[in-house]
């Protein structure tokens, strides 16, 4: 199993949350964690199933975002 995947399973699910806290005004997408603000906002009254659908997202919206030092 991957780290990533390790996270995904563990109970309780932790915060991709990194404290790079700033959001991407074109995809409303945290430039550190890659969460929503719903989803932030959520995330602590959040059960584990959601937290886990969060974290499947992460990966793919990693790949639609291209931040200014990528370029």
């Amino acid at each position: 199993m991957t780290e990533a995947t390790n996270t995904i399973l563990a109970s309780p699910v932790p915060s991709p949350c990194v404290s790079l806290c700033k959001m991407d005004a074109e995809r409303r997408y945290c430039m550190g964690c890659l969460r929503t603000l719903d989803e932030i906002i959520a995330w602590g009254k959040a059960d584990d199933n959601f937290k886990r659908a969060v974290w499947a997202e992460l990966p793919r919206r990693r790949e639609t975002v291209h931040f200014d030092e990528e370029e």
